[in-house]
């Protein structure tokens, strides 16, 4: 099991395959993906790989994390996360990966925060169908009606769907595609999309439900020495 890459959510675009056909992809920028730590089992009970991406100004990074990044002897990052690895594919702290970590054709699963609509009705959180539009239902048209029984059991069950907080949460999307790898620019395209707001950070990883790529670099996909 290698470690993946974390990536910035650039956005949507449509590419057509060699046959014409028409394929809507997100676009996602990977700069600077660094190993910033390592996590072993004998020192912390498991094996991992810290990664950093993206570039952040010192002056907004807080202290200890300033102190993080000075042992690693990398520039402070944007946005860090783990990722579990076998012990044959630990990499080393500063090592940074290559956006030809992930070749085309294979599959991969994406992690993100989905994009937050705040407190939300019934029909738009849960596709609810709504009261009808006449025979006596005035004010009450998109409520979600009765929310349970009588006197037995006489309480709402817990998990009943309800308006409530939508969005903002952290999903995983799996069988991906990825349609393309732009080495020059740093950009992988997936088919179809990913959760996440234009911006957003999200973690890519060898998709758990699919075989691996056997032209896949393993442990991981570098960037070359000396280059830019």
């Amino acid at each position: 099991m290698r470690t993946g890459l974390l990536a910035q959510k650039m956005g949507m675009t449509r590419l057509f395959g060699v046959d014409g056909s028409h394929v809507p992809v997100t676009v996602l920028k990977v700069e600077d993906c660094e190993v910033v730590a390592v996590r072993t089992a004998e020192k912390d009970g498991y094996t991992a790989i810290q990664l950093g991406v993206g570039p952040k100004s010192a002056k907004n990074v807080s202290k200890p994390m300033r102190g993080h990044f000075a042992k690693a002897k990398v520039e402070p990052k944007a946005y860090v996360a783990e990722f579990r690895v076998s012990e044959d594919a630990v990499l080393d702290v500063g090592a940074r990966l290559s956006v030809e970590h992930f070749v085309e054709g294979q599959f991969v699963d994406v992690t993100g925060i989905s994009i937050g609509r705040g407190f939300a009705g019934v029909m738009k959180r849960h596709n609810f169908g709504g009261l009808r539009a006449t025979h006596g239902v005035s004010i009450s048209h998109r409520s979600h009606g009765s929310t349970g029984q009588r006197q037995d059991p006489g309480r709402v069950f817990p998990g009943k769907k309800m308006a409530g907080h939508m969005g903002a949460k952290q999903r995983t999307v799996l069988n991906l595609e990825v349609f393309g790898v732009d080495e020059e620019r740093g950009l992988i395209l997936v088919k179809g999309s990913v959760p996440g707001a234009e911006g957003s950070w999200v973690r890519i990883r060898d998709a758990v439900k699919r075989a691996a790529p056997k032209d896949a670099p393993y442990p991981a996909g570098l960037v070359a020495a000396g280059a830019e």
